[in-house]
């Protein structure tokens, strides 16, 4: 099965590797898209959606991205700050009042767009299922203390970013962030991609393949943060192929689209609030890159540089500098390997989600040699 869609001849290296990982099994379906200065150089597609490999990965195949979903989740906050509606300094109980208690009463509307707020996962025992009640588990958040000084540090939040983010734009717009995705961004970009997926888009929705489980599993401390965040409660990807998955919305995780959606959508972003439909000021742009952490992510465990509502690359001490040039190039990813980049400076927005998972999350091997390939033919041109 040959790799579909369009490609600039000077990115065919691209395409190549895409065609050898879908041969190899590698992948089993994946796509992969490229936008320079608002041209899209790249559209492609390969693979299968069944690990039958029967059904080919067509041109409107949609997949869960996992925490790619946060790019999203962000970009509408970012868009409420431009219209003067949220404030990245204001405490977040100004819009929200329940939520200023126990010890949350100065945080703002920047540590829940910077992982700083303390908030990283649940006090109570949650499942999954829990989570996709997001009315009752946003609740829940609004009464907890912070598991740290807020501000002080980063501490990847998994589910929580989406819940927290979502009720200021509910609170601010009278909106979810399910129907501000659909009707502020997917609808006047015509991006397809939606928080959750409609039950009438299921037939092209690719499930979810998850890895095979890693030969160690990482051991956390009980009641440490790491192990409130990452296994409160323990994630299944299998969880994201059922109904009551796609049905909620978990605006950390359960986005569903393909790469030309994701790159057309934050493209917004890379150039620098030009797309047609979602205006953005180069004053709220620039907020991304006002630092807000940096240092070893006290969930993740790993040396991360946060702005404003993305990571950024750093200066050879970030663990995504060894795969990311260095400049104004802001990113995000999930688990399992989907990706998205906005190089600012070289005006170039690069999106990959896939279906068969790694057990890597942002960086994923696959994911690094894309976005290597891109940089190269870049270097070329």
């Amino acid at each position: 099965m040959a790799v579909q869609g369009t490609c600039d001849e000077k990115f065919e290296n691209l395409r190549s590797l895409l065609q050898q990982n879908v041969e190899s099994g590698e992948e089993l379906g994946a796509s992969i898209a490229v936008n320079i200065d608002g041209k899209d150089v790249v559209d492609i597609w390969g693979g299968y959606v069944d690990e039958t490999r029967t059904r080919p990965w067509q041109r409107d195949t949609i997949v869960n991205v996992f925490s790619t979903t946060k790019a999203i989740s962000s970009l509408a906050t970012l868009m409420l700050v431009d219209r003067g509606l949220l404030d990245v300094d204001e405490n977040v109980c100004k819009y929200w009042p329940e939520f200023g208690v126990n010890g949350k009463e100065d945080i703002k509307v920047r540590h829940f767009l910077s992982h700083t707020s303390g908030i990283s996962g649940w006090d109570d025992q949650m499942t999954m299922q829990d989570i996709c009640d997001v009315e009752k588990s946003t609740a829940k958040l609004a009464q907890q203390r912070p598991w740290w000084i807020p501000g002080t540090a980063s501490g990847y939040h998994v589910f929580t970013f989406g819940h927290l983010l979502g009720e200021l734009v509910r609170r601010t717009t009278g909106k979810t962030l399910k129907q501000f995705v659909a009707e502020e961004i997917a609808g006047p970009l015509n991006a397809d991609f939606q928080i959750g997926a409609l039950e009438k888009d299921w037939p092209r929705v690719s499930n979810i393949v998850p890895a095979p489980p890693p030969t160690e599993a990482p051991m956390f401390e009980p009641n440490s943060v790491p192990a409130k965040s990452l296994a409160n409660p323990v994630a299944d990807a299998n969880f994201a192929n059922t109904s009551t998955w796609r049905l909620a919305e978990i605006g950390a995780a359960n986005g569903h689209g393909n790469a030309h959606a994701v790159a057309r959508i934050c493209s917004t972003i890379t150039l620098g609030g030009e797309v047609d439909g979602i205006p953005l000021s180069k004053k709220t742009i620039d907020l991304i890159f006002k630092e807000q952490a940096r240092g070893i992510d006290l969930v993740l465990g790993v040396p991360i540089r946060f702005g404003i509502g993305f990571g950024f690359v750093g200066d050879g001490d970030m663990f995504v500098d060894d795969w990311l040039p260095s400049g104004r190039v802001c990113f995000w990813g999930g688990w399992g390997g989907s990706c998205i980049i906005m190089d600012l400076d070289r005006r170039v927005t690069i999106s990959y989600v896939m279906n068969k998972m790694s057990n890597e999350g942002l960086g994923s091997d696959i994911a690094k040699m894309y976005v290597k390939t891109v940089y190269t033919a870049l270097k070329d041109v």
